[in-house]
Parts: structure tokens; sequence; C-alpha cells
């Protein structure tokens, strides 16, 4: 059985156990908790794992690991049975990773640079190279992304068109660590607030 180390309701990890509970199989693996408060995430036995010392990472039973949140949702996409996450033409292919970058780069991405640069994230002991004006550019950043992802919805059901795909996984958990982070979704957005409520109506909405 593979395993999965990780720290639940982190944004990365959600993704992974959204792609999982698409794909029917958070039943077929093993998660292991990392106390990434603690700083288990920076320890040498951790870092042999993933030298980037981030969760998430899954472990194959014959030792091999992967880290980087699209590779892992990409693995298990085609480990499991079920509707692809990731698109079965060139084209389809082709789109949603682009729309899942943008999601993530744009949104996910931006709201954690400001939680860790202009708040006080994850206390004094682990932020210790804080940018608050990075940080508060950044916050914009994130805003500026949902008014585009609303752009898209209002055309399309899912970001990546009539599929359901691992972009709508990335943009949905970086709209969770926006309400954690207290980056408040524009009310008019109406687009991709219905579009949220669709999404959390699924099986992986609720991973």
């Amino acid at each position: 059985m593979m395993k999965i180390y990780d720290v639940e309701g982190f944004p990365n990890p959600a993704r992974v156990r959204m792609a999982l509970a698409e794909k029917g199989a958070m039943d077929q693996v093993e998660f292991v908790p990392v106390d990434v408060m603690g700083g288990e995430h920076r320890t040498e036995a951790f870092r042999a794992k993933n030298p980037d010392a981030g969760v998430p990472v899954l472990e194959l039973a014959d030792g091999t690991c992967l880290a980087q949140c699209t590779a892992i949702t990409e693995y298990i996409d085609g480990a499991f049975d079920g509707p692809s996450l990731f698109g079965d033409t060139p084209l389809a292919r082709a789109r949603i990773h682009m729309m899942n970058r943008r999601a993530e780069a744009g949104l996910l991405d931006a709201v954690g640079d400001y939680f860790h640069h202009a708040t006080p994230g994850l206390g004094p002991d682990l932020e210790t190279d804080q940018n608050p004006s990075w940080g508060q550019r950044r916050k914009n950043v994130a805003v500026q992304t949902m008014r585009y992802l609303n752009d898209v919805l209002a055309e399309t059901p899912y970001l990546a068109g009539e599929q359901y795909s691992a972009a709508d996984i990335t943009a949905f958990a970086g709209l969770a660590f926006a309400d954690f982070a207290r980056v408040d979704i524009p009310a008019e957005l109406d687009h991709l607030n219905a579009w949220r409520a669709r999404v959390a109506a699924r099986a992986g909405g609720t991973a």
C-alpha cells in the first residue's frame, strides 16, 4: 500500500486527498501525519524523502518517493480507475495543465505568500524570513486571479471546459486557503461562488 505523508487540512495535501476521493481510492493509501509545527519536515530523515522539505510526499511500496503536488496527483490519476483528472486528448491535457498552473501560481501560491509573509503565518519559529510588502502584493494577485477565474467560469462549467479536472481541485484548495488566510472572495463573483458550491458537493469536496 502506498503512503502519503501530509498534514490534514493543509492546502496541497487537500489537493491530493480530493484527487483520491474522486477516484474512490481514499481507503487504498496509508496517511502518515507529519509534525510540521514541530519541524519534522526539516529533519534529515524527511528530507531524504523530499529535499524540498514540504508536504505532501507519496511513497510507493518499493520506497520510491514522489513530491510536488501536481506530480503526485498525476500519479494517482493514472494509478486508479475513474474519469481522468488530466484529460483524455492532447488538447484537453494541455488546457488542464494550463489552467491548473494558473490556479496554482495565481491563487494558491499567491495566498500562501500572503499568509507566510504578511500575517503571523505558522509562527515565529517557522516564519523566519518574512517580507510583508511582498505578501501584500501577492494578496492582490490572488484577488485578481479570483476575478479571472470568475470570468472563465462565466463561459464554461469547469475551469478547463466541460470536464471536472485537476485545475478545479487546485482552485478549490486555493479558495479554502484564502478562507483560512482571510483573503475574501469579492461578493460579486457569482460564477466563482456557484462553481465552488458545485465542487463542494462532489465526493472530493469533502476530502
